[in-house]
C-alpha cells in the first residue's frame, strides 16, 4: 500500500515539474552547437534563447514559423544543448550579425520545484505515519492505541455470551456452590437487599494453574447474563507513567454505566503486588496503578452493582490493602479435583470425543492423581491425536495410558538393543518395582518397562499414588521412610548385582529425592531426633514441580546436625534396600528375564509374581522346634 501511494506521489511530482523543465518536447527539432554558429553566420537566425541553468540555447530561425487557423504566427524554436559556462564563441558570432539574445535565469524556478518536491515528501510522511496508526488503532487488542493510551482495553460483551455455564465446569463443586450466590445476587438483587445484605465487592480465585479460575468467571457471567467485562493485569501497566491508573478509571466508569455486571481480572497480581518491595522500592507506575484500582473498588465513591471477580496462583504476593474485606471481601480457594472432581471433569471432556465401550473413566481418574482440570483436558486431547495417528475410530484404553506416559514421563523411543546397558536397566528398574511391591506402605506399583523415554530415560518404575493421602495432603513417617526406600532401590540392585565400581548415573534423580524428602522431614515436619522443630520454610516436596523451603535462622551446629540426621535417613533406607535384594535375589532374577523378554509388565501380573514366590518359599521353609533336655 505504501509503494503504491508513493508511485502515485511521484508520477505527480514528474507531471508537475515536467512543464517547468521542457515545454514542446514532442515539436522541438535537432541542431548541434557548430551548425547554430553556421546558421549565425548565414543570418538563418531571428532571435536565441539562452537558459544558464539548464545549458540550453532555444534558437528560433528566420521563416520557420507558421500560421495557425487565425492567420496568428507561431513561432517553433529549436533546443541546442551548450557545453561550457561561458559560451564566449556563441556569444560574440551573435553579437557580430546582430542577432538578439536574452539570456534567462531559472534559479527562481528551480527552488520553486525543489520546495515542492520537499513538500510532496513531508506530506507523503505523514500520510503513511496516519495511515498506520490508524490500522494499528482498529486492530483489535493492538498495541498501535497510540492515541487513547489511558483507555481501558478490556473486552466487553453486553450479553455475555461466554458459551460457558456451571454445568460445563466440573471437579469445583465447592467454589460453585460460594459463586452461585454471585449469580443470585446479579439476577434477584432484591432478594439481598430487603434484609439488608451486601453482595461481596470483590471474589479473589486462588489455585494452582489449570483448576479452572477463568472457566469458573466464564461461567459466572454466563449463568447471570449481564455485562461482562475481562481484561488481564498485566495489561494495565505501560512504560508511560499515570497510563495505567487511567485504564482503571476507564475500566470503573464503563462498568458503572452498565451496572449491574461484572469485572473480570486475570492474573491480578500482575499489577496487585505489595507496594514498597524490591529494589528502590517498587514500580511507580504499578503501585500508582494498584493505588488506583483500591480507589475505586472501595473509595468515597461505591460501585453498586459492580462485582470484581479476579484469579491469582500468587495470594502470597499480593498487597493487604488489596485482601482486606471491602474490597475482596471473598477469597475461595480453587484446588486440585478429587478423584470425584477428576472423573467430572472427564466426562465433560469425553463428551466431545468418539470414546470405546470398553474405557473406564473411573479408571482413568484413578490413575491422575494430582491432575489439574487443564491436565485432563490435554490428556483426552492426546490420547484422541494417538488415535488418529495409529488410523483408529475410537479411542481406547490403551491410547489413554499412552498419553497418561506421554505427558507425565516423556514420549517414547525404539527399544534397547539387548545389551550390558539394557540387563543393568532392568535390574535397576525391577529394584524399585520389588521394593513397592515388598514394603507395606509403599504405593501401588502400576507397571515397570525398560522402553526408553525422550529425556534420557532408559525405563521407570510407575506408581499410583494413594488417593487419600494425594487429597488431604497428610503424609505419615511411615509412608515417607518406604518412599525413601523405593527410591534406593535402583542404586541397591546396581550395588548389589553389579558391583561398586559398576554403579552409574542413572539414579541421580532418585538421590536428588531422597536428599528432599530426607531434609523435610528433619526440619520441616519435627520426623527426627532434632524434635518437633521447624527450621527451614515450607514446602510441597510431593507435589508436581515442587521445591523445598528456604534457609532458616539457625546455627553452624544446628547446620550440622540436620545434616547428620538427613544423612542417617538415607543411609539407613540404603541399607535396608540393599539388604532386600539381596534376600530376593532369586526372585529378582526371574523378574528381569521377565522383563527383558516383555519390555513392559503390568502392576499386577507383577504383584502375582511375587505372591507366588513368596508362597513358594514358606512351602519351602523348615519348621523350627524348640527342643529341651
Amino acid at each position: 500500500m505504501v509503494k503504491v501511494l508513493l508511485g502515485i506521489v511521484l508520477s505527480q511530482a514528474i507531471g508537475l515539474a515536467a512543464p517547468l523543465t521542457a515545454p514542446a518536447m514532442a515539436q522541438k527539432a535537432s541542431l548541434s552547437y557548430s551548425e547554430l554558429i553556421q546558421k549565425t553566420k548565414k543570418e538563418e537566425v531571428e532571435r536565441v534563447e539562452i537558459n544558464d541553468i539548464q545549458k540550453t540555447a532555444k534558437v528560433y530561425l528566420k521563416n520557420s514559423a507558421r500560421r495557425d487557423a487565425n492567420g496568428a504566427k507561431q513561432d517553433q524554436p529549436i533546443e541546442v544543448t551548450l557545453f561550457t559556462d561561458s559560451n564566449t564563441e556563441l556569444l560574440t558570432t551573435l553579437q557580430d550579425f546582430k542577432v538578439p539574445v536574452e539570456v534567462k535565469n531559472n534559479a527562481e524556478s528551480a527552488a520553486a520545484m525543489g520546495m515542492l518536491m520537499q513538500l510532496l515528501i513531508v506530506m507523503f510522511l505523514i500520510g503513511g505515519l496516519m495511515l498506520i496508526l490508524k490500522r494499528s488503532a482498529n486492530a483489535p487488542g493492538g498495541p498501535g492505541q497510540a492515541m487513547s493510551f489511558g483507555k481501558s482495553r478490556a473486552r466487553f460483551q453486553m450479553d455475555a455470551k461466554t458459551g460457558v455455564m456451571f454445568e460445563d465446569v466440573a471437579g469445583i463443586e465447592e467454589a460453585k456452590e460460594e459463586l452461585q450466590e454471585v449469580v443470585t445476587f446479579l439476577k434477584q438483587p432484591e432478594k439481598f437487599t430487603t434484609v439488608g445484605a451486601k453482595i461481596p465487592k470483590g471474589v479473589l480465585l486462588i489455585g494452582p494453574p489449570g483448576t479452572g479460575k477463568t472457566l469458573l468467571a466464564k461461567a459466572i457471567a454466563g449463568e447471570a447474563g449481564v455485562p461482562f467485562f475481562s481484561i488481564s493485569g498485566s495489561e494495565f501497566v505501560e512504560m508511560f507513567v499515570g497510563v495505567g491508573a487511567s485504564r482503571v478509571r476507564d475500566l470503573f466508569k464503563k462498568a458503572k454505566e452498565n451496572a449491574p455486571c461484572i469485572i473480570f481480572i486475570d492474573e491480578i497480581d500482575a499489577v496487585g503486588r505489595q507496594r514498597g518491595v524490591g529494589i528502590g522500592g517498587g514500580n511507580d507506575e504499578r503501585e500508582q496503578t494498584l493505588n488506583q484500582m483500591l480507589t475505586e473498588m472501595d473509595g468515597f465513591e461505591g460501585n453498586s452493582g459492580v462485582i470484581v471477580i479476579a484469579a491469582t496462583n500468587r495470594a502470597d504476593v499480593l498487597d493487604q490493602a488489596l485482601l482486606r474485606p471491602g474490597r475482596f471481601d471473598r477469597q475461595i480457594n480453587v484446588d486440585l479435583p478429587t478423584f470425584s472432581g477428576r472423573l467430572g471433569i472427564l466426562e465433560v471432556h469425553a463428551k466431545t470425543k468418539k470414546i470405546a465401550e470398553g474405557v473406564s473413566m473411573e479408571a482413568i481418574a484413578r490413575r491422575t492423581p494430582g491432575f489439574s482440570g487443564a491436565d485432563l483436558a490435554n490428556l483426552l486431547n492426546e490420547a484422541a491425536i494417538l488415535t488418529a495417528r495409529r488410523r483408529l475410530e475410537e479411542v481406547t484404553m490403551q491410547e489413554v495410558e499412552d498419553a497418561i506416559d506421554r505427558i507425565t514421563i516423556g514420549l517414547s523411543m525404539n527399544p534397547l538393543l539387548d545389551s550390558k546397558k539394557k540387563r543393568m536397566t532392568a535390574y535397576h528398574e525391577v529394584g524399585h518395582a520389588l521394593l513397592t511391591t515388598l514394603l507395606p506402605h509403599a504405593d501401588d506399583l502400576n507397571k515397570v518397562t525398560i522402553i526408553p523415554r525422550s529425556g534420557g530415560i532408559e525405563g521407570f518404575s510407575q506408581t499410583v499414588p494413594n488417593e487419600d493421602t494425594i487429597d488431604s495432603g497428610l503424609y505419615t513417617r511411615a509412608w515417607m521412610m518406604d518412599k525413601i526406600r523405593v527410591l534406593m532401590g535402583g542404586r541397591a540392585a546396581d550395588v548389589e548385582i553389579f558391583g561398586e565400581d559398576e554403579m552409574d548415573s542413572g539414579a541421580t534423580s532418585d538421590i536428588k529425592k531422597v536428599t528432599q524428602i530426607a531434609r523435610q522431614m528433619v526440619t520441616q515436619l519435627g520426623m527426627s531426633s532434632l524434635g518437633p522443630l521447624a527450621l527451614e520454610g515450607a514446602g510441597d516436596m510431593f507435589a508436581r514441580g515442587g521445591g523445598g523451603g528456604g534457609q532458616g535462622d539457625y546455627s553452624e551446629a544446628i547446620a550440622e546436625m540436620i545434616d547428620n540426621e538427613v544423612r542417617a535417613i538415607a543411609t539407613s533406607c540404603y541399607e535396608d534396600a540393599r539388604r532386600m535384594v539381596r534376600e530376593n535375589r532369586e526372585l529378582m532374577d526371574a523378574l528381569v528375564e521377565m522383563l527383558l523378554d516383555r519390555e513392559t509388565v503390568e502392576g499386577a501380573e507383577f504383584r502375582e509374581m511375587v505372591q507366588v514366590y513368596q508362597e513358594r518359599q514358606k512351602v519351602a521353609r523348615p519348621v523350627l522346634t524348640n527342643v529341651g533336655r
